[in-house]
């Protein structure tokens, strides 16, 4: 991809409710120095829809990351949507094609940052494969969910992923949008805990949801049925997507029962390349040094007293 990349001062945002403790800026921002341009990286809150669209017709807007609750509703304000965020049924990442005015394009990278973590851990020979494909299950229905099935189906060879997720309705938008993709998976939402035990075990678990204490009755019961999920001999790897805080209670319950498992932060690593190559071209993208941008990263994270409790 090429374009003409903007020499002016430019933003980027990170844009959705409850952006404040995260740790991106620091990244983009050294990387955005690195390759000389005067662009600067902001968690910007965005209450509402209206917020979120003001800042993302802005002439010196250069790109946006769109978190949670938006993934799926900035779907329909895009001017252009690429076939994998269709396919998908969620956009993480806002970008530009030239025009008078500029189209708002959306595509999502969630999946590689979901695919990288997953594949950071566990033992190569074990992992699922055409020959050998195994289950997994995520916890959340939300837009995150999306390019979790999708990772998870067409690259990491899991066709049957169970959902613990409190909402029905939820569960049955993501199966109607997971038949969007190119091999349709068996989504199967796990409701009892009967059906839990009766279900396969999975390979991978990634979490989608953020780290609260269950409350009503169906939440505990959701507790307890991941509990016996990972209580099981075969362990695979587990991504915790949230990661305030870091060590989130699935991921402490997981590494208790003998689990790999990976921290929510690093998704955002394994996103840098195509992001920035749909912000500022293929010959901005020669010059990323991946390993600074990763050390800056962590570094962030380590410091961090937003994720760091």
């Amino acid at each position: 991809m090429t374009k003409e990349v903007q020499p002016q001062n430019m933003t980027l945002h990170l844009v959705g409710v409850g952006v404040s403790h995260s740790i991106a800026p620091a990244m983009h921002n050294s990387i955005a120095k690195s390759l000389g341009l005067p662009w600067t990286f902001y968690a910007t809150e965005c209450p509402t829809m209206n917020d979120l669209l003001q800042i993302a017709r802005e002439r010196t807007t250069a790109g946006l990351v769109v978190t949670m609750p938006y993934k799926n509703s900035i779907m329909k304000h895009l001017d252009e949507l690429d076939d994998l965020s269709r396919m998908i049924g969620a956009c993480n990442n806002v970008y530009y094609k030239d025009g008078n005015p500029r189209r708002l394009c959306g595509t999502n990278t969630d999946w590689q940052g979901i695919k990288g973590c997953l594949l950071e851990r566990g033992d190569e020979n074990e992992r699922p494969s055409a020959e050998s494909p195994a289950a997994a299950l995520i916890v959340g229905a939300g837009g995150a969910s999306r390019a979790a099935v999708y990772a998870l189906m067409v690259h990491l060879h899991c066709p049957t992923i169970y959902v613990l997720n409190r909402d029905e309705q939820e569960v049955m938008d993501l199966i109607d949008d997971s038949k969007k993709l190119p091999i349709i998976p068996k989504v199967v939402h796990i409701k009892t805990m009967d059906q839990a035990k009766e279900s396969d075990s999975p390979y991978y678990v990634v979490g989608t949801v953020p780290d609260i204490e269950p409350k009503t009755k169906f939440e505990v019961a959701m507790a307890s049925m991941l509990e016996s999920f990972l209580s099981r001999p075969k362990k695979g790897v587990l991504l915790d997507m949230c990661f305030k805080p870091r060590r989130t209670r699935m991921i402490k319950l997981a590494e208790k029962l003998g689990w790999p498992c990976v921290e929510g932060t690093h998704v955002i690593g394994y996103q840098i390349e195509e992001q920035w190559r749909l912000w500022a071209g293929e010959d901005c993208i020669e010059k990323l040094d991946q390993k600074e941008a990763w050390k800056v990263l962590l570094k962030a994270a380590d410091e961090s007293k937003g994720i760091n409790f």
